[in-house]
């Protein structure tokens, strides 16, 4: 969060989510992100759970706290998580999404409530009885991601989908999936009549996206970023204070625990921005050491200060 605040905030962040379980506690350093928030953007607490007394005591817990909101996770399409249950397994159990989301309207109180989720499983056999659901309690935002759970990142994003929600529910919905480039927001929000949309990986690849969907927006012709700015933000990324102890599961297993690890973890979306042939992309990915993954960088970013980032990604590599 504080590395994108530095290119241009969203209107407002979530957290990565808390996992909540019967033995769960409160993740410090992902409440760090809200209890040492100095991006001047409103952060949202995110959970994830299917234990219906410990989601309302952590939402108790984090309200004590300066959040905007409680997000509740009905999307994440990990295998190790839905087969829990949780996130995106949750599409399975409309009635068992009735009685989580009327527990924590009733916690939830004095601030919005909100829902992050998938069109469906693995189909979208529930997706209107969901719908219908968020409505009855009232939640404040939907969050919806034009993909199944088991679609994961891949195939068409439904923003057909998208665009019948908005006009089911009575709350704002953000459009999710696939938002990569100040133009494609444009059209999404055109083509669904969404209130907003929500950016996730796009952002870790191009953190000036935030800025440049308001220009769209304005009619504004877009800033472009040059390959020299870019090369300063990969710095920032390696001076993040918690950059060698990134969770696992929040890395690519191939690339291990390392700091190269965690640097080719972003890496991999930067570079689909860079070179239309994708010659950076696959260097990258066969660097051994953080200095031989530096000096590529050098190399490619560097060589002509004249070149700018991509204002999308390009689309054959």
């Amino acid at each position: 969060m504080k590395v994108i605040a530095q290119y241009g905030s969203p209107d407002y962040f979530f957290t990565g989510y808390f996992r909540v379980n019967e033995t769960s506690r409160l993740n410090r350093s992902i409440l760090a992100s809200i209890t040492e928030n100095d991006t001047g953007r409103p952060v949202f607490a995110q959970m994830i759970g299917e234990s219906i007394p410990d989601l309302v005591r952590t939402a108790q817990e984090l309200c004590r706290d300066n959040i905007a909101g409680v997000d509740l996770n009905m999307g994440c399409p990990a295998p190790r998580v839905y087969r829990k249950n949780v996130g995106g397994g949750l599409l399975r159990e409309p009635e068992k999404v009735e009685r989580i989301l009327a527990e924590l309207r009733s916690t939830v109180s004095d601030r919005p409530l909100t829902v992050k989720m998938r069109i469906g499983f693995d189909n979208t056999d529930t997706f209107y009885e969901i719908l219908d659901k968020i409505n009855r309690h009232n939640i404040d935002l939907l969050s919806l991601h034009g993909r199944t759970v088991k679609d994961m990142y891949h195939g068409e994003v439904r923003y057909d989908l998208i665009a019948e929600a908005v006009k089911r529910v009575d709350c704002p919905v953000l459009a999710n999936g696939n938002i990569n480039s100040a133009t494609n927001a444009q059209e999404v929000l055109s083509q669904t009549g969404a209130a907003g949309v929500m950016v996730g990986r796009w952002a870790i690849a191009n953190p000036w996206i935030f800025n440049q969907i308001r220009q769209a927006l304005r009619g504004e012709i877009i800033t472009p970023v040059s390959l020299v700015e870019v090369r300063n933000y990969i710095d920032r990324l390696c001076q993040t204070p918690n950059s060698a102890a990134i969770p696992v599961r929040s890395r690519s297993v191939s690339y291990g625990e390392s700091r190269v690890g965690y640097l080719k973890m972003f890496l991999n979306y930067i570079a689909l921005l860079v070179d239309a042939e994708g010659h950076f992309l696959r260097l990258m990915r066969k660097t051994q050491t953080e200095v031989e993954l530096l000096n590529l960088c050098d190399r490619f970013l560097l060589g002509d200060s004249n070149e700018n980032f991509a204002l999308a990604p390009y689309s054959k590599i």
